[in-house]
Formats: structure tokens, C-alpha cells, sequence
């Protein structure tokens, strides 16, 4: 089987439209969603939440902690559920599964779109990351993670696996402030496809997904708008093929 390994630029809107009907083995992504804090403040930083959402790097704020005031995590994340989530519906082929990662906020809206374009919600797990964002209702120590199927029901592939999944989240510098362990991601991507598969992630950031499906020998597609963001991910694809 011909390996498939693509890393592209561009809006996944426009890069979705390319892919063919039932093409895809499995969809993971970690979309761009609107924040709401609930967090604690900090004098000096305004009304930012501690935590990740006000990292500081030579005492200054990263870039991207400003897009948080309009409930914003990145300067290109201007796009619905609802604009991409049928493509992922289109591209998926029948008994299959899809990932997606959410926060409580937007758990209601996703479960809503994804019903609205016939995917099935298999399960919610629970990525227990061993490190918290403080918030005025409970320290926020997990994330969810949404399972959908396309078509008929199928089992994953490892039988033993469990709701809740334990994984240390990546502590200090970060690549990508969203930036997923690449041991979370191989635990759903092994138990959702076979090698030679193909994996789609629309939103890869730094390549997490890549790492993940090289590491398992799974091909992929993975989709990135920022430039910035892309640059680094094809640097570490690099890095892991010498």
C-alpha cells in the first residue's frame, strides 16, 4: 500500500472539499472553540485566568493570551462546528469513528451538530491530565473527548481500555498552547484504526496526530492554517524521519 503522509497549509475548508466520499479511516482533532475562563485573576495580567491562559515567557505574555479577552484561543480560529463537521461526515467511511476535543463549554453544541449530520455518539471520555486550571467552580483537571461513529457500530481495538484516560499533560514549554501528549493520541488512534489506515486531523496544530500516526505506522492527512504553527510541525516530522 502507497504511504499517504500530508502536511498542508492552508483553510481545511477549501483542503476538505479536495478529499474524496469515504476515503477516511478515522477522523482525531482538537477543533478551535470559543473560551469562557471561570478562572481565578491575576493583578498583574487584567482579567485573564491563571493557568495556561496566562503563560508568561521573558515576563511577558505570549502572544496569543490577548485572543482570550474575546473568548478566543488563536487569531484564526473564525470558524463554526457547523461548517466543518458535515466534511468530516462526507470523508469518513462507513463504520468509523470520529474524535473530537471539547471543553464543557462547548460539549452541548458539538453533541448538537454532530447529531444534526447523522454521527452516532459512541462514548465521552474523560483525559485525566494531571494538572489543573484554576476556576471558581472546581479545579478544571480533565478534558472530554467526544466518540462518534459513522454508520454501523464497530469495537475498538484494544477491549481493556477505560472512560477515563490517564495521561500527563505537557508541562512547561509548549509548541502550541493547545498542544496534545502524543501517548494520548496514539491510545485513540490504536484503538480506532489498523495500520495503513488513514487518519485526518483538519486541525493538526504542531503535528501531534502526525507523531502519533507515524509512531504506529498509520498514514494521515493533517490540515493547518497557521503558518507558523504548520513550520513547526513539518520541523519535527523532520526531526523523527532522521
Amino acid at each position: 500500500m502507497k504511504e499517504i503522509t500530508k502536511l498542508i497549509n492552508n483553510c481545511c475548508l477549501i483542503e476538505l472539499a479536495k478529499i474524496e466520499d469515504e476515503s477516511i479511516d478515522l477522523v482525531v482533532t482538537d477543533p478551535p472553540y470559543k473560551i469562557i475562563s471561570g478562572g481565578c485573576r491575576i493583578k498583574d495580567l487584567g482579567d485573564e485566568p491563571s493557568g495556561i491562559l496566562t503563560r508568561r515567557q521573558n515576563n511577558k505574555r505570549l502572544d496569543w493570551v490577548d485572543d482570550v479577552r474575546t473568548g478566543k484561543m488563536f487569531k484564526l480560529n473564525e470558524i463554526k462546528f457547523s461548517q466543518w463537521i458535515p466534511e468530516m461526515f462526507r470523508v469518513l467511511k462507513n463504520g468509523t469513528h470520529f474524535y473530537v476535543m471539547v471543553n464543557d463549554r462547548n460539549v452541548q453544541e458539538m453533541l448538537n451538530v454532530c447529531s444534526e449530520n447523522k454521527f452516532k455518539l459512541v462514548n465521552i471520555l474523560i483525559w485525566k491530565k494531571n494538572n489543573c486550571t484554576p476556576n471558581r467552580w472546581y479545579m478544571k483537571n480533565a478534558e472530554f473527548i467526544l466518540m462518534f461513529r459513522k454508520g454501523k457500530a464497530r469495537n475498538i481495538n484494544n477491549l481493556g481500555s477505560k472512560t477515563c484516560i490517564e495521561v500527563n499533560n505537557i508541562i512547561g514549554k509548549k509548541s502550541h498552547p493547545t498542544e496534545k501528549p502524543i501517548e494520548l493520541l496514539s491510545i485513540l488512534i490504536e484503538n480506532s484504526s489498523n495500520v495503513g489506515d488513514i487518519v485526518l486531523d483538519p486541525f493538526m496544530g504542531t503535528g501531534s496526530t502526525a507523531l502519533a500516526c507515524k509512531k504506529l505506522k498509520r498514514n494521515f492527512i493533517v490540515i493547518e492554517k497557521d503558518k507558523k504553527y504548520y513550520n513547526i510541525a513539518i520541523n519535527k516530522i523532520q526531526s523523527l524521519e532522521l
